[in-house]
Order: C-alpha cells, then structure tokens, then sequence
C-alpha cells in the first residue's frame, strides 16, 4: 500500500467514526504506520472534514513533522510512543464512544460477554484518567499496548490498535457494542459473563482463527 492509499484509507476511516457517532466536533484522533512515518490527523480539524492530503507525516524515531505541515493531533505523544514500544501496532483509533466513556465513570474492568469481543479483542486493558494530551498519558498509554489490543480511559475515552486501520476500527466497535451491552445489562441485573475457560476456547476455535487472519489482510 502507498503513503496515498494510507491517506485514503484514513480519511475513509474518519468519516465512518464520525458517521458511527463514535466522537462528536473535533474530538478524536487516527494514525497509520507508513514505513518509518506516522500519518495522524491535525489539530484543531473535525474528523469528517479531513481531506486525504491533510494528514500529519511524523517520523517515528524523531518525532519530526514533514516540513510544510500544519500542526498535529495534540495526542502525537500518545500515537507516537505507541509506534515505538510495539512494532506490530500498524494502525491506531482514539475515539469518545459514549457507551465506553459512562462504563469508564462506574466499573473498573469490561468483562468477556460475547464471542466477537473475545475473538477480535480479547482482554480489555484500563488506563486511569491522566490530563488528555499529555506525556503522562503517553507513557499510560504505551506501558499497555504491548498487552492489550484495547484500552479504555478512563473519563476520557477509548484507544484501539490494529495490523491495519480496518482491524483496528472494528475493534472501537466492538468494545463500544461491549460496553453498551454491558450498561444494559447491568441496568438489568447480573450479567452472565463468559468463564475464562470459555474465554480460551473461542480464542482457540480455528474459525475465529482464521477470521482474525482475514481482517488483517483484506483491503479495508
């Protein structure tokens, strides 16, 4: 794929967060790994009115921004360290999924409830609320992305990660439907949450196997 194709596929992938509801305004923010550069959305800019050529190129190892750009996403720090502690990662979605955010305000921990979440997530990681923008959320942020595809902040919002921008944004969906089946669920009564032995069955079942393989080398 071509730093172009990356672009497109980000803006692409702006819009359907903004279409989706999963930030509102100018909140949010996507990048893309492209070789040694990462392509992150500007500051200041609503997702949906971004243009292919408007995204940030940031070299990975310096933090240097192309020359000629305007200024980025003000959570650089954050995609930044992610790209650096863990080579995997090739894409990454910051979003405010409303679901996600009130779950953060009352329960420390989304269990496993479904066998998507398990398949396409797994376990979901929490980071407590640290100021947004900071380097202090940075390093929050990439102390756990090694372990988890997933993270929650708390009163703050959602990070995901992915072998490509397709994976990484089916699984905001995934966790945000987790956290809204959970509220529901709770409001309720007791949910009935998946064993970690089930847990590890469906992770182990080949179908889910090659399902993951799937999303992560179809064209998005």
């Amino acid at each position: 794929m071509s730093e172009q194709q990356v672009r497109e596929e980000l803006t692409k992938y702006a819009r359907r967060a903004v279409a989706q509801g999963l930030v509102v305004g100018p909140g949010g923010n996507l990048s893309a790994r492209f070789e040694g550069t990462m392509l992150l959305s500007p500051s200041g800019y609503a997702l949906e009115d971004l243009e292919p050529e408007e995204w940030i190129a940031i070299d990975i190892a310096t933090g240097e921004t192309r020359a000629g750009s305007t200024r980025p996403s003000s959570e650089v720090l954050m995609h930044l360290y992610s790209y650096r502690v863990n080579p995997d990662i090739q894409a990454i979605v910051h979003t405010h999924p409303a679901y996600t955010i009130a779950l953060s305000l009352v329960f420390d921990e989304l269990p496993h409830l479904f066998p998507d979440q398990s398949a396409l997530v797994g376990d979901i990681g929490f980071v407590p609320y640290v100021l947004p923008t900071t380097k202090l959320l940075a390093d929050a942020v990439a102390a756990k992305v090694e372990e988890h595809t997933a993270l929650i902040l708390v009163n703050h919002g959602l990070v995901t990660t992915g072998k490509n921008l397709r994976e990484a944004y089916y699984r905001t969906q995934v966790v945000e439907e987790s956290a809204k089946v959970y509220m529901i669920a709770k409001a309720a009564g007791e949910p009935k949450v998946l064993t970690a032995e089930e847990y590890k069955e469906i992770q182990s079942l080949e179908s889910e196997a090659y399902r993951v393989q799937l999303l992560q080398q179809l064209k998005s």
